[in-house]
């Protein structure tokens, strides 16, 4: 009896002893402290520091002095001495074209930065040397990204005749730097259905020759054929522009980029789990309004929710096109005319006012997030309306945004603060394009462009973006553009509307957060949210105005980890 009872009371122990160690917590996961530097949290609306941050498990769980954060950290914690430089949120991408970074890997860029091709021959002689670079086959198409026609002293546009005397019987694109248009040799003309005498499509142009024939110049709705022919690389070649597109938002402090217009393709792409297993970074996927249909289609679909580092954030709709290829839809003409220079022009919709309304309102009910492309006054005129008709109010959280929102008049402001709108603005406009844009408007319109002080004064949470690729990937261009709003000729447009270092470090930071729901995740430095930081070699808060664009990014770091740095 006794035994029997022994041998109970140590099988019962033994229970007790397993239960208790399953029950145990686990050990900590080991901590990183960053000290040593200038640690700007943006936290407030006024520049806040602080000593220390310390990171666990890929979150932040201390952010403030030193003694109190080595006790936190403990010491096993990995020391990270910042040696005096400066450490940030990571930047946030309020809007660019991830998947269209990803194609122009596996193409020819013809971006050559501030010495562009000055005439058509040397654009040809450029084409040419990518074309062998890449070794681009007689059969294939030769695809070029980031074309532009300003610099060219022709004045005027590359053509079908350029493109075929240069490249006989070839399939040859070229694919102007706003995305809103192209050129296309007669090859690919055919090869994507359009005939000499094809008639514009709504929202769309065919510029012609003096015979009236299709001269290869297309622009907006007039693109479509193209996109449909053009042929897609390869799931090798998707994987490995992947790789390098992302390297290249870290490289220059991104932790979070965005697709703003992804094609079904690319999204089935992006979603997949051999692309997913790649993000090191988070990417917002807005999928284009052109394939709708067949999103609606698709009951699986989840948005607003990461799968790994990817999300579906919303649908992007598109309303006109771009002002500095006269494409923008205006309540006012163009100066220089449409862009074969027919007068009157103040550009035209993408689409009607009732069509956006009714694909906005099936968007709206599913619960998905709306983004819309709004350049031109009358363009942001049509999304006002639009949100009008869906009943949206601010109250509702739904948080649509107006991307570019370029030639907002002032009472648009009242209306966006009503609806809810987060502008996401584009003062990299007042940089390369305000030049061109004062030859067609009156210098006050040019002057209210990215009215980011204005959107502030309205309680509003504007953010700033390049649209990558139309401008070069750098937020140092973005916050010195929005600081200094001086055009390529030196011409200060809005000199209102300039923003603080802070202020436009907001913009990277806290407004893109808002604008996709993720305020309480990332853009700034505090308890609780992503370890997500960019470390920079000087202080942009004590950097004269001049030299912002000179700040160098030293190390990014994703969830605690660093995904970048410079060797």
């Amino acid at each position: 009896m006794i035994g029997r009872l022994g041998t109970l009371l140590v099988a019962v122990c033994a229970m007790v002893s397993l239960g208790a160690a399953g029950t145990a917590k686990p050990p900590a996961e080991p901590a990183t402290l960053w000290h040593g530097g200038t640690i700007i949290t943006m936290e407030g609306n006024k520049p806040a520091t602080v000593q220390a941050v310390v990171e666990r498990g890929g979150k932040i769980v201390f952010a403030g002095s030193l003694a109190k954060a080595r006790k936190l950290a403990g010491p096993s914690a990995t020391d990270r001495d910042l040696k005096g430089q400066t450490m940030l949120p990571g930047f946030i991408d309020a809007h660019s074209h991830f998947s269209m970074l990803m194609q122009i890997e596996t193409g020819v860029d013809l971006d050559a930065g501030d010495a562009p091709p000055r005439d058509i021959p040397a654009l040809i002689a450029q084409l040419r040397q990518g074309v062998a670079a890449k070794g681009i086959g007689e059969a294939e198409w030769i695809i070029g990204w980031n074309y532009k026609d300003e610099p060219l002293a022709e004045k005027r546009h590359v053509t079908r005749d350029d493109l075929d005397a240069a490249f006989p019987g070839r399939k040859v694109v070229l694919i102007h730097f706003t995305g809103h248009g192209l050129v296309a040799s007669s090859a690919a003309l055919a090869a994507a259905g359009v005939k000499d005498d094809a008639p514009n499509p709504p929202g769309g142009l065919f510029l012609r020759d003096g015979k009236g024939r299709v001269n290869g110049v297309v622009f907006e709705a007039a693109l479509m054929p193209f996109y449909q022919a053009l042929p897609r690389p390869t799931a090798a070649q998707m994987l490995s522009a992947l790789d390098a597109t992302q390297l290249g938002y870290a490289s220059r402090g991104y932790t979070h980029a965005q697709d703003g217009a992804t094609q079904i393709g690319e999204m089935k792409f992006l979603l997949s789990p051999a692309a997913r297993e790649r993000m090191k970074i988070d990417l917002a996927i807005l999928p284009s309004f052109g394939g709708l249909d067949a999103l609606l289609a698709m009951p699986d679909l989840k948005f607003g929710q990461y799968q790994g580092h990817t999300k579906l954030q919303g649908v992007k709709f598109v309303l006109d096109g771009s002002p500095q290829a006269r494409t923008a839809y205006f309540t006012r003409d163009y100066a220089n005319g449409s862009p074969e220079g027919h007068h009157p022009w103040h550009g035209q919709p993408i689409v009607s006012q009732e069509e956006f309304n009714k694909q906005a309102r099936l968007v709206h009910e599913r619960g998905w997030q709306l983004f819309v492309h709004a350049n031109g006054d009358a363009a942001i005129d049509m999304a006002i309306k639009g949100f009008d008709a869906l009943g949206i109010k601010a109250a509702d959280n739904r948080r649509p945004v107006v991307i570019h929102s370029q030639f907002q008049r002032p009472d648009h402001l009242p209306a966006y603060a009503r609806i809810g709108v987060g502008p996401a603005y584009f003062s990299n406009h007042t940089l390369y394009f305000a030049d061109i844009h004062r030859s067609n408007f009156p210098a006050e319109v040019v002057a209210f462009i990215s009215p980011f002080k204005a959107a502030m004064k309205a309680g509003l949470h504007p953010s700033n973006h390049s649209d990558a690729p139309v401008t070069r990937l750098d937020p140092f261009v973005q916050l010195w553009s929005s600081m200094a709003r001086a055009s390529l000729s030196g011409v200060i447009n809005g000199p209102d509307q300039r923003l603080s270092a802070y202020e436009g470090l907001q913009m990277l930071t806290t407004g893109p957060a808002w604008q996709v729901f993720e305020e309480n995740r990332k853009g700034r430095i505090k308890a609780g949210l992503l370890a997500d930081f960019v470390i920079l070699d000087r202080n942009p808060l004590t950097t004269p105005v001049d030299g912002i664009r000179s700040i160098r990014v030293v190390e990014t770091v994703k969830e605690g980890r660093t995904i970048w740095k410079r060797s």
